[in-house]
């Protein structure tokens, strides 16, 4: 009896060694820590919302989530590595709308846009400003036309090629019919940095970072990329109000590697949901001037078809190349 016992038990246990990984994983979820990448530099928008989202999505789910910063290559060197990691549950990239971008903009990328990742949820969404450096003079929209035209040489910098700033900078280029150099960067902080010692002459940038500056002289507020007053900045003018159509933003989703199982996806979909409600997420959020944002895989796989085809227009008209 014992020894048929014996038998059963070793079946059993091989049994569920040949199971696919995903399967096991799926039946004890999470069973250890969960790790999130951020393709961006720390100190950003993205890093931010991040770290605070995962602190308290990991209440919920009852497991430590590590959040590792793996920038480069305009985000695709830290999608990609989770692309291509197991789909086990244990890897998320956190994207922006760089993501979106690059399908149109990068011909040839290490991953599949929409077959070898799959949306998990929206989490926020922060309302850009171009800001200057207070040395460059550069106050209004009519200041930069007027600088560039009097031969002036402007760049502006970005978070990094195919970046939401990147776009909004070539808009204004060709609305404003200008010559102004791009000076890409590996995420949001090193390129603020250097524009708050001038070494740019503009940038447009997440709201929440950029805030202090601005009420602190440090940077000049040229203008809201927003269709109308920010509820965040109601003080500063939009683009709009001085003859640009150019509105842009920083989103920021989960992903998970294609073949991560259904209800590990919703389960994690699910603890996101629940972090966005915790008193200090929500108070973080609106002290940081970021518009929090839930719903379901299905509603963010939605967003990020609209995104791809607005982005896919705006890189068409302006003859935007991954510079």
């Amino acid at each position: 009896m014992k020894r048929r016992q014996l038998l059963l038990s070793t079946a059993a246990a091989a049994a569920t060694t040949a199971l696919p990984l995903a399967v096991r994983a799926q039946a004890a979820w999470p069973a250890k820590a969960i790790r999130i990448v951020v393709p961006f530099t720390p100190g950003g928008t993205t890093d931010y919302v991040t770290r605070l989202v995962a602190a308290e999505a990991a209440k919920s789910l009852g497991q430590t989530i590590v959040v590792e910063n793996k920038p480069g290559a305009g985000t695709v060197i830290g999608v990609d590595s989770v692309a291509k990691s197991a789909p086990d549950g244990y890897s998320f990239v956190t994207v922006a709308n760089s993501f979106c971008v690059n399908a149109t903009l990068i011909k040839k990328l290490p991953y599949d846009t929409r077959k070898d990742l799959r949306p998990v949820a929206l989490m926020g969404l922060s309302e850009h400003v171009l800001a200057t450096h207070p040395s460059s003079g550069l106050k209004t929209v009519a200041d930069i036309v007027s600088q560039a035209k009097a031969g002036k040489k402007l760049s502006y910098a970005s978070f990094g090629n195919g970046t939401s700033a990147h776009l909004a900078g070539e808009m204004l280029k060709t609305q404003l019919g200008l010559d102004i150099v791009h000076v890409p960067y590996k995420g949001q902080a090193p390129a603020l940095a250097d524009l708050l010692g001038g070494q740019v002459s503009m940038m447009f940038g997440n709201w929440p970072e950029f805030r202090s500056h601005v009420q602190s002289g440090k940077l000049v507020a040229v203008g809201m990329a927003t269709a109308a007053r920010s509820v965040y900045a109601p003080d500063i003018p939009t683009l709009a109000e001085q003859g640009l159509k150019v509105e842009s933003n920083s989103w920021n989703g989960l992903l998970a590697p294609a073949g991560v199982p259904d209800d590990i996806v919703q389960r994690m979909n699910t603890a996101v949901a629940e972090a966005m409600k915790a008193p200090a997420l929500a108070e973080a959020f609106q002290k940081g001037g970021i518009s929090a944002k839930t719903g379901t895989p299905a509603q963010f796989a939605a967003y990020i078809d609209s995104e791809i085809a607005r982005y896919a227009e705006v890189i068409k008209k302006a003859g935007i190349t991954a510079d």
